[in-house]
């Protein structure tokens, strides 16, 4: 090998040693931002063994007191009258309803479902609709229903997703999510408000129904664990194995 060949090799090794400590570094940095540091990207497969995960979210102890919220401005629109907001939403059998629930660090399976148009969060009566919601990354559009500016505001952590003004009724704005994981959403026009998107990175999720119910279909075959979050109880783990072509009955409690 010449001594050029050599000058060459070693500046192409520098670099390469400077990209992966770059890399490391905003890794890193993200992670302690709260950002998502995305993965190797889901795959798609055929699915012919798989099977179905039916559960159930419940909540262990009594519900907190309501959140009381008065608004301040805009009356005419968001109301005069004092609000209150339920922190967790619990059936008389304890059932947990709209507990974001999903596999996590699923590698490849079922196709993604085609969804019936663009996800959205909309700004309806100074309150956001709906409050609770998994959407894929891709296209997402923040809407305003009522007469009034509204500035939404999602976050990851501390770092902004998104931040848009709407001054005008009807408006609507499409912005991207591109990261997974979970997105908080306020007005910054209207400090009461507040919401969640939590954004996929594979299509094995729920939100659990008005029974607590969820149900997750054609998963392969394999050991997992189910995450399921409620913006009041948090975060739970619960490990789960899947045979082929079996239903596996899952119950998750929840408590503060």
């Amino acid at each position: 090998m010449t001594l050029a060949s050599l000058e060459k090799e070693r500046k192409v090794r520098k670099v390469m040693t400077r990209a992966r400590v770059t890399t490391l570094a905003l890794a890193v940095a993200a992670l302690a931002a709260g950002w998502p540091v995305p993965g190797e990207p889901y795959e798609v497969v055929a699915v012919s063994d798989g099977g179905t995960i039916k559960g159930k979210v419940l909540f262990q102890g009594s519900p907190p007191d309501k959140r009381k919220v008065i608004p301040t401005k805009d009356r005419e629109t968001c109301g005069s009258g004092v609000r209150e907001v339920e922190l967790i939403l619990v059936g008389p059998d304890k059932a947990v309803q709209d507990a974001v629930v999903y596999l996590k660090n699923v590698e490849k399976g079922k196709a993604w479902e085609k969804p019936a148009g663009t996800p959205h969060i909309d700004n309806v009566k100074c309150d956001f609709k709906p409050h609770v919601q998994v959407v894929p990354a891709g296209d997402f559009e923040i809407v305003n229903s009522d007469p009034v500016l509204h500035n939404t505001h999602g976050f990851y952590g501390k770092l902004t997703a998104f931040n848009v003004a709407l001054p005008n009724q009807n408006q609507r704005i499409k912005r991207q999510l591109k990261k997974s994981g979970l997105v908080r959403v306020e007005c910054d026009a209207h400090g009461w408000m507040l919401g969640w998107v939590y954004v996929a990175d594979n299509p094995y999720y729920a939100v659990t129904a008005t029974d607590g119910t969820f149900t997750l279909a054609n998963v392969p075959p394999g050991s997992y664990t189910l995450v399921t979050w409620q913006e009041y109880a948090g975060e739970a783990e619960t490990p789960v194995s899947v045979k082929a072509k079996e239903v596996v009955p899952v119950t998750v409690e929840l408590k503060k």
